[in-house]
Order: structure tokens, then C-alpha cells, then sequence
């Protein structure tokens, strides 16, 4: 048998090749096989095209099955890693709140005890501000009663020097 489209020829014999752009892939590639070959030693190989179909299909059922299922185990991890990059952004927002939470949490209980500073400084300023009210009073009643004794002092002071002046000889009037 022959290969179709192929005239014997020897090693030493130049064929004519067409230009590439005339010729299919097939052509091709069996072309430059044959123009590799006629550098080598050429071997006279015949091929049946029915035996060809046999074997392409005896290696694709022997292969194909096995890469459909490797195809279909590449998905289905393929999904569920998916899945899991799902999952674990979950897991990740889940813990970012619960820090979130803790943080928040942290806040109030320092919102609480510098409110209850702010009690305690008000408390105290309240309790200030009523002993300086009380103090204001007393101050008040104290100079109220230091001017009354001035007053009375002086007052005093006054009638003591009237009393003196009574008391001191007055010349007789002559007439």
C-alpha cells in the first residue's frame, strides 16, 4: 500500500514542493515530514487510513474517559474551593466584627469611667461652690460686723471726745 497522494521516491530525488499558502495543515505537516525524512534514511512506510481511525480511536476511548473525569474532579475542586474562599471570608468578617466588638466594647468602659470622673468632678465642683457660697456669706457677715464695730467704735471714739470736751474747763465768760 501507498500513502495516498505520495509517488515512490528515493533519498536523492528533489520533489517540487507547492507554495505554503496553497496547501492545508495536513498537507503540510506530511510535506515537511517528508522533506525531514529525505535527509535521513527513508523508509517506504505504509499506512492504512482505516487503521488509523482504528488506533485514533482506540487511544482517545482509552485516554478520554479517564480525562473527562479528571476534568470533572478539576471542577468540582475548583467549586468547592470556591466554596471555601467563600467560607473563609466569612469567617474572616466574622472575626473583624468581633474585634470590632471588643473595641467597642473597650470604649464604652472607658466612656464609663471617665463619665463617672466627670460625676465625681462635678460633685466635688457642686460641693465647692457651696462651701465658697457659704464662705462668701460668712465673709460677708464678718465685714458687715467689723464695719458695725468700726462704726461703734468710732461712734464711741466721738462721745468719749464730746465727753472730754465737756469736761475740760471752759473759761468764764465775763459780762
Amino acid at each position: 500500500m501507498e500513502v495516498e497522494g505520495m509517488e515512490d521516491e528515493g533519498p536523492s530525488s528533489q520533489r517540487e514542493l507547492p507554495h505554503n499558502e496553497d496547501l492545508t495543515d495536513h498537507q503540510l505537516t506530511r510535506q515537511e515530514s517528508l522533506h525531514l525524512e529525505s535527509s535521513a534514511p527513508v523508509e517506504n512506510v505504509l499506512v492504512d487510513k482505516k487503521a488509523v481511525e482504528k488506533l485514533t480511536e482506540g487511544l482517545l476511548s482509552h485516554y478520554l474517559p479517564d480525562l473527562q473525569n479528571s476534568k470533572r474532579a478539576l471542577q468540582e475542586l475548583t467549586q468547592n474551593q470556591l466554596i471555601l474562599l467563600d467560607t473563609l471570608d466569612q469567617e474572616v468578617t466574622k472575626f473583624r466584627e468581633c474585634n470590632a466588638l471588643l473595641d467597642l466594647n473597650s470604649l464604652f468602659t472607658e466612656a464609663k469611667v471617665y463619665h463617672n470622673k466627670l460625676v465625681t468632678i462635678r460633685k466635688e465642683m457642686i460641693m465647692l461652690h457651696e462651701k465658697t457660697t457659704k464662705l462668701k456669706k460668712r465673709a460677708l457677715k464678718l465685714q458687715q460686723q467689723k464695719q458695725k464695730e468700726a462704726l461703734e467704735k468710732e461712734q464711741q471714739r466721738e462721745k468719749e471726745l464730746e465727753r472730754e470736751r465737756q469736761l475740760t474747763a471752759k473759761p468764764a465768760k465775763r459780762t
